[in-house]
């Protein structure tokens, strides 16, 4: 059979430079990666193989695309370089088993029944990218790996963003996603669902991974935006399929509950520059209440299931209180205060202490604050995190520090990776240093 040939080009655009089509192949990768990854780990029962044929078909949109201009459909034209890698793979094998033949011929039918690739997601591709985090996320694998994989292969998170999100080195997390895809490769896990006791073990990595790719679609650790709502859409889609796997998992509920309450906000979170607006500052009938009712739905379950002192249900009783406070100044800052006490007992994180310091600053004024700031600045681990002077110059500010507040700005917009808000901490330092 002759090999299935990428969908048609767009010829390119007149005034349409090297710089736009290199920006229109990113954000294709970013949108069709996950697609493309699990498709073809259904097919080919392989991950990190499957990976490396997704990297293989974005080489190959690098190569040719910047000739002959954008296609029109770019998932379909990814796909299908996809596709014809892993059939060219499969060929190239010696066929040494009947199971690889079978795999060839599947590739094959699936292409001949499928013609039109850009007709949308698969009907249950949010089931496939939650089996794909649940391979990833195999006892098999080091804890620590397990999570990095995950958002590796399923966001297409880079090496960078995912050490923000763990606040580790990026060599570190390098290695950790290497040996995880070496460990696949070589154990020949199952790409899988599982049920029951073996579901049970993995829950707690997934609830992990799902959660971050929530987080970074809030707060981008880089680029020109600061909001990546796919990103959480598509976390929020799969906590939805999770409760349905898993509906006495008060923790699952929790986390369902965190990112409904937390999504709730999205539209008031930027103006019409796209521009970042600090929680207080936004405007509240913006609010979906619509989503708010689903997150306190949610956290209701949770709680009705023996979950209110788990790590997410406490997350979300925390935004519970900022949701259910028509004003910013009605807000239960002492409540807040308390759950963020229970919640770094449970966890000893100083990104939670963190946190904590910003409530008590708000509860009990910002010297109360700044005192718990003081004592997170020989953390190791937020060394290099911007919000730890970020919260640092706030509260500066409120004490009538300016100067002090300014350089504490200053050096949060140094360590910022998203221009969005690196622009706003250097605005903050700007006005602190004013009258």
């Amino acid at each position: 059979m002759d090999a299935i040939r990428p969908p048609r080009l767009r010829a390119r655009a007149a005034g349409v430079t090297a710089d736009d089509t290199h920006r229109a192949i990113l954000a294709a990768w970013r949108i069709e990666q996950p697609r493309l990854i699990t498709s073809l780990a259904r097919m080919l029962r392989d991950v990190p193989l499957a990976e490396d044929l997704t990297q293989e078909a974005l080489l190959a949109a690098l190569e040719h695309w910047p000739q002959t201009g954008v296609p029109e459909r770019p998932g379909a034209w990814l796909m299908a370089a996809a596709k014809n890698r892993a059939r060219d793979h499969l060929r190239r094998r010696p066929m040494l088993d009947r199971s690889h033949a079978t795999l060839a011929r599947d590739l094959e039918e699936e292409q001949q029944a499928m013609p039109d690739l850009d007709s949308g997601l698969d009907d249950d591709i949010g089931d496939e990218m939650l089996r794909l985090i649940f391979t990833a996320c195999h006892p098999l694998l080091a804890r620590e790996a397990r999570a990095a994989l995950a958002l590796r292969m399923v966001c297409g998170l880079t090496t960078e963003e995912i050490a923000r999100a763990f606040l580790m080195p990026p060599a570190t997390i390098s290695q950790r996603i290497l040996r995880a895809k070496n460990t696949l490769s070589a154990s020949g896990l199952a790409y899988e669902t599982p049920r029951g006791e073996e579901l049970s073990g993995r829950l707690a990595s997934v609830l992990e991974v799902i959660y971050l790719i929530f987080n970074e679609g809030y707060t981008a650790a880089r680029g020109e935006d600061w909001l990546r709502p796919q990103l959480c859409n598509e976390a929020l889609r799969l906590a939805r399929v999770l409760t349905a796997l898993a509906p006495l998992e008060p923790e699952v509920h929790g986390l369902q509950a965190l990112m409904e309450l937390n999504a709730s906000r999205t539209t008031a979170r930027t103006d019409k520059e796209g521009e970042p607006i600090l929680l207080l500052d936004q405007a509240r009938a913006l609010w979906d209440r619509l989503q708010i009712r689903r997150g306190l739905q949610a956290l209701a379950r949770a709680r009705s299931l023996g979950g209110a002192g788990g790590f997410y249900v406490l997350q979300a009783a925390i935004i519970a209180c900022h949701a259910q406070a028509e004003r910013a100044e009605d807000t239960d800052w002492h409540r807040i205060a308390g759950l963020y006490a229970e919640l770094a007992a449970l966890t000893r994180s100083p990104i939670v202490e963190l946190n904590r310091a910003v409530a008590v600053g708000m509860a009990e004024g910002a010297m109360a604050g700044l005192a718990i700031i003081e004592r997170l600045a020989a953390e190791p681990a937020l060394k290099a995190y911007h919000l730890l002077p970020s919260v640092r110059g706030d509260l500066l500010l409120k004490l009538g520090r300016g100067d002090e507040a300014r350089a504490a700005f200053e050096a949060a917009a140094a360590l910022a990776g998203n221009a969005r808000e690196r622009t706003l901490l250097q605005r903050r330092a700007a006005e602190a240093a004013g009258p």
